[in-house]
């Protein structure tokens, strides 16, 4: 991923974060990546950990209509994702998604237990927020030209308990220095 895509990113989301009346903390934690996949406009996914502490997790997260989250579960983390603004679509399997067809997924959705065949689309319109819990996949994307995605969970591991379906997959970037960073991510080597 070129760095100047990087910085664009960062761009668009900051000005998004703005029109709708999100203030970043002080020297925000932020991470921007294609997930090693060399193709961010299908593959991305800019974040800002808000608030990571031993007990619990809070992101900010910004992707363009196109840019999937590819599929993954964790062994350890819950989680509540959140639409802040736009539509985001999520896809949940009740485990690895080529295993489990036919089966039923749990989850809350706006606080209340629904259940789900494996393998469903769940829309989440602004303001709408499911919790998922370990063990269960999901991938999720934009619907709308933009979006503004929340999470809210348990303590975050990044390098220990993200399990991705495609083995390809990389959490972090590896990165061409086409031009200065307009921030530091937390993938950079101090």
């Amino acid at each position: 991923m070129k760095r100047s895509e990087i910085n664009l990113l960062v761009n668009d989301a900051t000005a998004l974060f703005q029109r709708h009346g999100w203030v970043l903390p002080p020297d925000p934690k932020w991470d921007v990546t294609d997930f090693g996949l060399g193709a961010w406009r299908q593959y991305g996914l800019v974040l800002i950990n808000l608030a990571d502490e031993p007990e619990y997790c809070e992101k900010l997260m910004y992707a363009k209509e196109g840019m999937t989250t590819p599929a993954h579960c964790h062994a350890r983390k819950t989680e509540d994702i959140i639409s802040r603004n736009g539509v985001l679509r999520i896809q949940l399997w009740a485990g690895k998604p080529e295993a489990s067809a036919g089966k039923s997924v749990k989850i809350k959705l706006n606080g209340k237990p629904h259940e789900v065949e494996s393998g469903s689309f769940v829309d989440l319109h602004s303001g709408w927020r499911i919790k998922i819990v370990p063990g269960v996949f999901h991938e999720f994307l934009p619907l709308s030209e933009e979006c503004i995605i929340g999470e809210v969970s348990t303590a975050n591991d990044d390098k220990n308990d993200n399990y991705f379906v495609n083995t390809m997959v990389g959490r972090f970037p590896e990165i061409d220095e086409d031009e200065p960073a307009s921030v530091r991510l937390l993938s950079d080597t101090p």
